[in-house]
C-alpha cells in the first residue's frame, strides 16, 4: 500500500468522479484508475461501486475512508515536524517569566509581534532556579530574572531597571504623599516574601531600610499578590513592596502605591544559554529595548 494510492482514493471519494479527481491530482485519469484497482486487489475488496453514470463508495470504501484520511493526516504532521526542524523560524520561542513584570512583558510581546516574521511565544512561569535550569537544559529558550548576576553555562544580559514602589493602606497618613522617605516607615511591619522564596528582593529591601537608618520589622509574610494587598488595605500599620511596572496594573481601591524618595531598583536580566541561544536572539534583545 502506497501513500499515493491513499491520496488517490480519498480524492475520488470526495469527488465521486474519476475524471474530476484526476484533474485535482494533476494526473491522467488512467493513472488514478490503475492505482485504485491496485489498492483494491491488495485489500481484496472493492472500494467503489462503478457504473456508467455514477461512482459511489461501497460499504468497505465507507469504512476505509476515515482510516485513509487519518494516515494522510499523520503524514502531513510528520512533514510539518521535519519542516520546523529545518526552519527554526517557524518554531515558537519558549520564554520564562518573573512575577511582577507588568507592562514590561506586554511591551516585549508587542514588539515581537511586530517583527517580520512575527515571533511566536510560549510563556512559562516557575521559580527562578527552575527556570534557570530549564534554560541550561534547553527546555526554555530564555527567561527573565531579577537579582541574578552569574550562572555557569548561562549568559545574563541586563535589559532594564525595575523601580520598587511601596504599597500602603489607603488611609495611612503617607498615602497622599507624592514620594515617601523610607525612614518614615520604621517600626511599621513589612510584609515581604521569606528570603528562601525571593532572596534578591529580600536583601535589597533590608539594605534599603538599613540605609534609611532602621532595621525592618517583618510582619506576616507576603503570600500572593491579591491576598497580601487585601491584608495591607485592611490594616493601618503594615506595608509591602511591588514593582512599579506591575503596580500600574493592580487595583488601588484599598492601597496606595508610592515611589520612594530615594529610588530602590533591581536589575532585570534576560538569560540564554551560552552555547545554544534562541534563533531569534537579536529580535528578543531588540524587543527588550523600551522605556516605561
Amino acid at each position: 500500500m502506497e501513500l499515493r494510492q491513499l491520496r488517490y482514493f480519498v480524492t475520488v471519494a470526495e469527488e465521486l468522479h474519476f475524471g474530476r479527481a484526476a484533474e485535482r491530482l494533476h494526473i491522467v485519469q488512467a493513472a488514478v484508475s490503475q492505482q485504485i484497482r491496485k489498492l483494491e486487489r491488495e485489500l481484496a475488496v472493492e472500494l467503489f461501486d462503478r457504473s456508467p453514470r455514477r461512482v459511489r463508495l461501497t460499504a468497505a470504501g465507507q469504512l476505509f475512508l476515515p482510516e485513509a484520511r487519518a494516515v494522510l493526516a499523520a503524514e502531513s504532521r510528520a512533514r510539518a515536524t521535519i519542516a520546523e526542524l529545518s526552519n527554526p523560524r517557524s518554531t515558537p520561542i519558549r520564554l520564562g517569566t518573573s512575577d511582577g513584570l507588568g507592562e514590561h512583558l506586554d511591551l516585549v510581546l508587542e514588539a515581537l509581534a511586530r517583527l517580520s516574521p512575527p515571533v511566536r511565544v510560549e510563556l512559562t512561569s516557575a521559580p527562578t532556579r527552575t527556570r534557570l535550569d530549564q534554560v541550561r537544559t534547553c527546555a526554555l529558550d530564555a527567561t527573565f530574572v531579577r537579582g541574578v548576576t552569574e550562572r555557569p553555562e548561562l549568559r545574563l544580559i541586563p535589559v532594564w531597571q525595575d523601580r520598587i514602589a511601596l504599597a500602603l493602606p489607603i488611609n495611612h497618613p503617607l498615602s497622599d504623599a507624592p514620594t515617601v522617605d523610607l525612614g518614615e516607615l520604621a517600626g511599621m511591619p513589612l510584609r515581604l516574601a521569606d528570603r528562601t522564596r525571593n532572596a534578591p528582593l529580600h536583601d535589597v529591601m533590608v539594605a534599603a531600610c538599613r540605609a534609611a537608618g532602621f532595621e525592618p520589622v517583618f510582619g506576616p509574610p507576603f503570600t500572593t499578590m491579591q491576598d497580601t494587598l487585601a491584608m495591607v488595605g485592611g490594616s493601618a500599620d503594615t506595608w509591602t513592596v511591588v514593582y512599579e511596572a506591575h503596580a500600574r496594573r493592580l487595583p488601588t481601591a484599598r492601597v496606595a502605591f508610592r515611589a520612594t524618595a530615594t529610588p530602590i531598583v533591581m536589575t532585570t536580566s534576560l538569560v540564554v544559554s551560552e552555547t545554544n541561544p534562541p534563533w531569534c536572539f537579536d529580535h528578543l534583545i531588540q524587543a527588550c529595548d523600551h522605556r516605561i
